[in-house]
């Protein structure tokens, strides 16, 4: 009876205790000050939005080291690309001098979640909360001090102020030449406002409207000390009566906690399209930190079912779709794009449509497309890779004929020059005939107008990165039976070998005439960043920048066993200097292991191709790694410019356990499982299970797969393997199998060699 008793009573405790521990969401999870600090670039902002939305918030300025609270922008308007705007509390006499109002905080009285955030400013002692709708936006201000409570509105360029009456304040700013940022702010209590002034002004009494150059307004509330005061805003590419609606249609009350809950319950949502059990607490927060970069683009600028666009300064209707803005592709081709494709692919063709539409009023197929129009930012027309990806993964809500005849534009007339929109120049007609890109000779002179004094030719880049994007192309060509353009772009996907040197083993630049640039070292060659031969990058890790084609890479380099070790030589290459001069040299070249640079995208599938080679054991050793090493939960945990998802979509993936080597090819290359479950909820209430038994920090070798209930001795899997939903089994230990993954006839597909 005792045992009995005794029994009871551990069961009773058992589900006592069950029921008080508290389960976590995954925004729960999230820690936006992740990279908050970087090696040496830019840092991540603390962003407030909802996903993909166009209302998007942070503290100014953005970097966790700021001391001082300057204000919180109506809008960031594009990632990286600036602000509308300026709203900042303060406390005492009225003061429009930013030394007058920016404040002290302290990181640990400050709250900050994707969909919520907090902070108490410490010079005028007043706690300020803001919250996030799609379009809109609630601030909840306390003045603990019994001093003068004022409240700056201010723009940061051309633009115009209106008080409308004692609670509404209305205007634009202009944001570049061709965008209005429209904003109509509602105030919970009665303001008087007297001290509107435009940039430089003194304060003009009785009036009820200024405009000019950073014309700003500062509000007076006659409030009790710790009454909290609310204000709203509605924003919009359209005009001040499209803000007007936007702010009313989405926050119509004062309701503060339903609108944070409501975001919360969103972010919930969209994270919750991969469940993780596993691993740590850290190690989750990074992973879901991750996840919720990857949603900051692109955002959804459609209002009320018309939207603005920068490509052509008109307001369109949107038939029932949405319009897509802000996209970095140099940097999310690669993984960011690919994650929604498998995990919102109804999102992803949303993004493509977009595209499209660009291509339609603008002529083109954007690049890196902003609200207000295309930024030909880095290299490459990698447009290409992303609809192809999403093609191929059965992604078809998008005009793909259109789609394809913009792409083949792209591909026939614009010029490949970096930073450069528009169409060819005589470098890239040299191109489509001798099937490179022609480099100077140190010293040479530039002789084409056309090339950017800064970014220079960049002909190794150009070269390696179009042979990719056409190989993309021609796959479409194929699926569209345009036969003729399939063998047209397929022999431009060849393109690399004309620029490997056998001799020095790197991809390495030739000039017009044919001839191997003189004096050419590939890791210090090509200036600063070496971007004359390069991007941002030296030729170690160009030597890998042939995604459609490792097959050939592989016999390039005089095969397997001789490519597994110049692969094992990149993470162990030393500098060859002093650290800062190389650095000075390559200031991009962050997170380095040897010359392998994880901060920076143009490496991220580099570990995974050890499996193409009979290796699989060691990307499974390199990728936990470099998780492991380079991204932290805390910080100073992104290695290099995390820029709107490029980095962060290989550490989600990478932490489930296998990576997209090559978008265009429906197929994941297996590495090393973070976390012991992994579910990626697919569409139509299907998912995909991938279970890695006793995965830990030292078992992260895999032993034996079964996919699919079968077993499975391939380093890869293909999307027709999951796309009904499947398991992937890995049993994990401590010590490599040599063996698993390691035939020839295992070797991941990899496009022209297949």
């Amino acid at each position: 009876m005792k045992s009995r008793i005794c029994l009871f009573i551990v069961v009773c405790n058992l589900i006592l205790g069950s029921c008080s521990v508290k389960s976590t969401d995954p925004v729960d999870y999230v820690n936006p000050a992740i990279g908050g600090m970087p090696p040496l670039l830019q840092p991540t902002v603390p962003l407030i939005s909802l996903p993909n939305s166009m209302m998007r918030i942070h503290r100014l300025p953005g970097n966790y080291q700021a001391e001082k609270i300057s204000g919180f922008p109506f809008l960031l308007v594009g990632h990286r690309n600036g602000t509308a705007g300026l709203i900042m509390p303060f406390s005492g006499k009225v003061s429009t001098l930013s030394r007058n109002w920016a404040s002290y905080y302290d990181h640990d009285y400050e709250i900050c979640k994707p969909y919520y955030y907090s902070v108490w400013l410490e010079d005028p002692d007043i706690n300020l909360e803001l919250t996030v709708a799609e379009r809109s936006s609630f601030y909840q201000i306390d003045w603990n001090r019994n001093e003068p409570k004022n409240l700056l509105l201010g723009l940061t360029a051309n633009g115009s102020i209106k008080v409308t009456d004692n609670n509404t304040i209305e205007g634009f700013e202009i944001y570049s030449d061709n965008v209005k940022v429209y904003f109509c702010i509602k105030t919970s209590r009665d303001f008087s406002s007297d001290s509107l002034r435009s940039s430089g002004s003194s304060p003009e009494a009785g009036i009820s409207s200024i405009e000019g150059m950073k014309p700003s307004v500062v509000l007076t509330f006659d409030v009790a000390v710790k009454e909290k005061v609310g204000v709203k805003m509605g924003i919009s590419f359209i005009d001040g009566e499209q803000a007007r609606k936007n702010l009313m249609t989405e926050i119509p009350d004062w309701n503060f906690e339903g609108l944070k809950a409501s975001g919360r319950n969103k972010w919930n949502k969209a994270l919750g399209k991969i469940e993780v059990r596993g691993g740590t607490t850290d190690q989750k927060a990074v992973f879901y930190t991750a996840l919720y970069r990857t949603y900051e683009r692109m955002v959804n600028i459609s209002e009320g079912g018309r939207y603005f666009s920068g490509y052509d300064n008109s307001v369109h209707n949107d038939n029932d779709t949405t319009f897509y803005m802000d996209d970095w592709m140099w940097d999310t081709y690669r993984a960011a794009h690919p994650l929604h494709a498998l995990i919102n692919p109804d999102l992803e063709s949303l993004k493509i449509q977009s595209y499209v539409r660009i291509y339609e009023q603008g002529g083109w197929i954007p690049s890196f497309p902003i609200v207000s129009g295309d930024q030909p930012c880095m290299n490459g027309h990698h447009s290409a890779a992303i609809i192809a990806d999403a093609y191929f993964k059965g992604i078809r809500g998008f005009d793909v004929e259109k789609a394809y005849e913009g792409l083949r534009k792209n591909a026939m007339e614009a010029t490949m020059l970096p930073w450069r929109n528009g169409p060819m120049c005589s470098l890239d007609t040299f191109y489509l005939e001798k099937g490179y890109y022609p480099a100077l000779n140190p010293g040479e002179k530039e002789s084409v107008a056309m090339v950017h004094s800064f970014e220079k030719r960049q002909s190794v880049a150009i070269t390696l990165g179009h042979s990719y994007d056409d190989w993309c192309l021609a796959q479409l060509a194929k699926a569209l039976n345009k036969n003729d353009d399939y063998s047209y772009f397929m022999k431009r996907a060849q393109n690399f070998y004309n620029l490997y040197n056998k001799e020095t083993g790197f991809f390495a630049p030739r000039t017009a005439e044919g001839s191997w640039v003189k004096d050419f070292n590939p890791k210090y060659s090509g200036g600063l960043g070496a971007r004359d031969y390069y991007d941002e990058n030296n030729g170690w890790t160009y030597l890998w920048d042939v995604q459609h084609d490792i097959s050939g890479l592989i016999n390039l380099m005089g095969g397997r066993e001789k490519f597994v070790s110049r692969l094992d030589q990149l993470f162990v290459e030393e500098l060859g200097m002093w650290k800062p001069d190389y650095l000075q040299q390559f200031p991009d070249a962050t997170g380095q292991v040897g010359m392998f640079v994880m901060g920076n995208e143009p490496s991220l599938h580099i570990p995974y191709l050890y499996n193409y080679a009979g290796a699989p054991w060691k990307t499974q050793k390199r990728v936990r790694m470099l998780l492991d090493t380079w991204f932290t939960n805390s910080p100073t945990g992104i290695p290099g410019d995390e820029d709107g998802g490029g980095l962060s979509g290989f550490v989600v993936f990478s932490s489930m356990g296998f990576y997209p080597v090559t978008p265009g090819i429906p197929a994941f290359n297996i590495g090393s499982p973070v976390f012991t479950d992994v579910t990626v909820k697919l569409k139509d209430n299907k998912s995909f299970h991938l279970s890695a038994k006793k995965s830990s920090r030292q078992n992260k070798y895999i032993q034996k797969a079964i996919l699919n209930g079968k077993e499975w001795n391939k380093p890869w899997f293909s999307w027709d393997d999951i796309k009904e939903g499947g398991e992937l089994v890995l049993e994990m230990g401590d010590r490599p199998n040599y063996l698993w993954g390691s035939g020839q006839a295992e070797t991941p597909p990899s496009g022209l060699s297949d």
